[in-house]
């Protein structure tokens, strides 16, 4: 690939992990039954509302899971898999499509989860503004991963090694759960 259609996939790749991430977070957000009146959240629903209410009619959620949401995320990863074939000269079949989009967004869900997980770990050495609004989002979200992992390892002499493991885990999941996936993907193609 050449100069520009680097940039391109540079650009096409933002994009894309821009709208990913504002799903995303609207399903953790949902997930963690994070505080609506924070400003963040407040945003994060604007933004997201026009295309998921008339969706959560068709999909309503499950077990505090937005399906609809989840369904969305979905459909932006197949798309953003169909983009970056296309600059890539390539095709795919609508099953090598759908598997490789959902290997994307799994790649994805765990990549942000890993970077929330170590983010919240990295503020818990200092000590974080308690009125910033995204601290009680980022420990939230953090928990989703961390929660389990503390209830079986306990502080060794007031240092949680929890996290290390919890982190360990998720890029475990990436290889044994994605990188199949995407090989299954690429052999439908």
């Amino acid at each position: 690939m050449g100069y520009f259609a680097d940039a391109g996939t540079l650009v096409v790749s933002t994009l894309f992990g821009l709208v990913l991430f504002v799903f995303v977070l609207r399903i953790f957000l949902q997930a963690i039954r994070a505080n609506f009146y924070n400003p963040i959240c407040q945003a994060i629903y604007k933004i997201t509302n026009p295309p998921l209410i008339p969706l959560q009619k068709l999909l309503p959620p499950w077990k505090g899971l937005n399906l609809a949401a989840l369904g969305l995320a979905w459909v932006v990863s197949c798309v953003w898999i169909l983009a970056l074939l296309w600059m890539a000269g390539a095709s795919g079949s609508v099953p090598a499509v759908l598997v490789l989009g959902f290997a994307q967004l799994l790649e994805f869900v765990l990549q942000t989860l890993f970077w929330i997980a170590l983010i919240s770990v990295l503020l818990s050495w200092f000590s974080p503004d308690a009125g910033n609004p995204a601290v009680p989002l980022l420990y939230g979200i953090a928990d989703i991963v961390l929660k389990p992992f503390r209830k079986i390892i306990p502080p060794l002499g007031g240092f949680d090694l929890s996290p290390v493991f919890a982190l360990l885990a998720l890029r475990v999941a990436m290889i044994l759960l994605v990188q199949p996936l995407q090989q299954f993907g690429m052999s439908l193609r």
